[in-house]
C-alpha cells in the first residue's frame, strides 16, 4: 500500500541554499491565522454546528473542482449525486459515490486538487495511506467516525484551522438568516457575509425581472423606477453591513463600465425591464451597475470585488439538468485598459475606493492589470483565482505583477471555495509559494532577507486585512 507523506519543503525551491531561504520565510508565516475574504461556504454550517453527514456531502460534492474533472472523464453527474434538476435518479448511496471518486483519484495527479486533498487527508483526518480503490472503504470509515466527534463540528474546525475571518457570499434577496443565527449565538468566530448583486444587475441572470420586482417587496421601494431600484440596492447593502459585510463582488462577464446620464439610465433600465434590450444593451446595464456600486462604496465603505472573464455554464445541457457552479465555466479573454476607463475618470483617482481586480486572463498581467494597478489609487490586485489557483498560477502572477504594481497594491490571498476543508490547505500553499518567490529575490541579492520576511507576513495577513477593511 503507498504510503501518504507530505514532505516538509513541499513547494520550496529546490536549490538547497535558496530552499534554506524559503524555510526560513515560511516559518515565519506557517502559523499566522487565516484570513478568508471571499469564499462559498455554507452559512447554515456555522449557525447550526451540526455534524457533518459523512465524506461524499463533505469533500466531493460541494467541490466543483472535483466533479468538473471527474465528469471530462466519463463520470456522469447523476452517478456523483448531485441533485437534478430534470428528475432523472442519481446515486444516494454516500459509499458508492466515495469509491467511484477513490476509483479515479489518480486523475487528480498534478493538480492543485490533489495537493489540497492530499493535505486534507493528512492534516486534518491523520490518513497514512493513499487513496485508491483498494482504500477507499478504509478512508469512508475513518473520516465518517471523526466527523461525528465534537473536534469535527463547523465551529470546532474554525477554530482547529485558525480561521480569523471567514467570508461567505450571499444574494442580496437573501433573508441572511443564518448569518443572523451566527450573530444571535453565544459564539464568536468570525463568519461574515457578503453582498453579491449579481441575480439583480445583470439582465442575462435568469428570472431577472422577477428578481429585481421581488427585491422591492423585500425593501418597500418601487424598483420598476430608476430611483427606487438604486434605493433597494443601497438599502440591502446597508443590511449586509449589519451582518458583518465589508466587501461587494461582481462576477460579471467582462470588465466593461460605463458612465451614462441620468434620462439615459432610466431608458436602459426601462429596456430591461421590459426584457426588450439587446445583448450589448445588458453589456451597457452591467457596465453602468459597476459604476453605480463604485459611487454606493464612496458612502457606505464597502469593498468591491470584480472578477470577469469567465464564460458561464458554458454546457447547456448541464446546466438545464443540473443548474449554476457545476464546473462547465471556462475562462476567456478579457480586457481591462478600455473597459475600466468609465468607472476609473469618475472615481479612480478617489483614495476611498476599495476595488479588488481578478483575471482569468493570465495574458493581461503585466499588460493591463499590473499597470492600471501601479497608477490608480482605487485599483488593487486580487490573487490568483480559480483556473490559476494553484502553484504554477502563484508564480506567474508574482513574475508578472510585481515589477509594476510591487507587492503593495495587491491583497495577499483568498481561497474562493466552497469546499471548507480545503481551505487551511489552499493557504498553505499560497504562503509556500509566496515564500519561494521571495527566497529567489532573496539569493538573487535584490531584496534583504528581513525585508522579505516583512513582505511575505503582510502578504499572508496583514495586506487582506487591510485590503477588506477588517478589524
Amino acid at each position: 500500500m503507498s504510503t501518504l507523506y507530505l514532505h516538509p519543503d513541499r513547494l520550496l525551491p529546490a536549490d538547497e541554499s535558496t530552499r534554506a531561504i524559503a524555510r526560513r520565510l515560511y516559518q515565519e508565516v506557517e502559523g499566522l491565522p487565516i484570513i478568508s475574504p471571499h469564499g462559498h461556504t455554507d452559512p447554515a454550517w456555522f449557525a447550526d454546528n451540526e455534524y457533518f453527514h459523512n465524506p461524499t456531502e463533505l469533500l466531493i460534492k460541494p467541490d466543483h473542482y472535483v466533479f468538473r474533472l471527474l465528469y471530462s472523464l466519463g463520470v456522469s453527474m447523476a452517478a456523483l449525486g448531485l441533485p437534478c434538476k430534470a428528475g432523472e435518479i442519481v446515486e444516494q448511496d454516500p459509499r458508492k459515490i466515495w469509491r467511484l471518486f477513490a476509483r479515479h483519484y489518480a486523475a487528480f495527479r498534478g493538480t492543485p486538487t490533489r495537493l489540497w486533498m492530499d493535505y486534507v487527508f493528512s492534516s486534518v483526518f491523520n490518513l497514512t495511506q493513499l487513496l485508491n480503490e483498494n482504500s477507499a472503504d478504509t478512508y469512508y470509515e475513518r473520516i465518517n467516525e471523526q466527523l461525528h466527534t465534537e473536534a469535527f463540528r463547523p465551529r470546532a474546525l474554525m477554530d482547529r484551522f485558525n480561521i480569523e475571518y471567514l467570508a461567505t457570499t450571499e444574494s442580496p434577496l437573501d433573508d441572511l438568516r443564518h448569518h443572523r443565527a451566527i450573530r444571535g449565538s453565544d459564539w464568536c468566530g468570525g463568519v461574515i457575509t457578503t453582498y453579491r448583486p449579481d441575480p439583480v444587475v445583470d439582465p442575462d441572470y435568469e428570472n431577472f425581472v422577477d428578481n429585481v420586482m421581488a427585491l422591492g417587496e423585500l425593501t418597500g421601494e418601487n424598483t420598476s423606477s430608476w430611483a427606487g431600484y438604486l434605493s433597494a440596492l443601497r438599502q440591502r447593502r446597508d443590511y449586509f453591513k449589519t451582518f458583518g459585510a465589508t466587501a461587494t463582488d461582481h462576477g460579471h462577464p467582462s470588465a466593461q463600465t460605463s458612465d451614462l446620464s441620468l434620462d439615459q439610465c432610466r431608458a436602459l433600465f426601462a429596456k430591461v425591464l421590459a426584457g426588450n434590450h439587446t445583448t450589448d444593451e445588458a453589456e451597457v446595464f452591467r457596465g453602468q451597475m459597476l459604476t453605480e456600486m463604485a459611487a454606493m462604496s464612496l458612502d457606505d465603505e464597502l469593498v468591491m470585488q470584480l472578477h470577469p472573464g469567465s464564460f458561464r455554464n458554458h454546457n447547456p445541457q448541464v446546466f438545464r439538468d443540473y443548474g449554476r457552479d457545476k464546473g462547465a465555466d471556462i475562462p476567456i479573454q478579457a480586457e481591462y485598459v478600455k473597459a475600466l476607463k468609465p468607472l476609473l475618470d469618475k472615481y479612480g483617482n478617489d483614495p476611498r475606493l476599495s476595488m479588488i481586480v481578478f483575471t482569468l486572463d493570465e495574458s493581461v498581467y503585466s499588460r493591463e492589470l499590473a499597470p492600471l494597478a501601479g497608477h490608480y489609487p482605487a485599483l488593487k490586485l486580487g490573487p490568483p483565482w480559480w483556473f490559476h489557483d494553484s502553484p504554477e498560477g502563484m508564480r506567474r502572477f508574482r513574475e508578472q505583477v510585481t515589477e509594476t504594481a510591487g507587492f503593495y497594491n495587491t491583497v495577499g490571498f483568498n481561497d474562493d471555495t466552497r469546499a471548507f476543508l480545503s481551505i487551511p490547505a489552499r493557504h498553505d500553499v499560497a504562503r509556500r509559494m509566496d515564500c519561494h518567490f521571495l527566497a529567489r529575490l532573496v539569493a538573487e541579492h535584490r531584496l534583504p532577507e528581513d525585508e522579505a520576511r516583512d513582505v511575505v507576513v503582510d502578504l499572508t495577513y496583514n495586506l487582506v486585512k487591510k485590503a477588506y477593511k477588517l478589524k
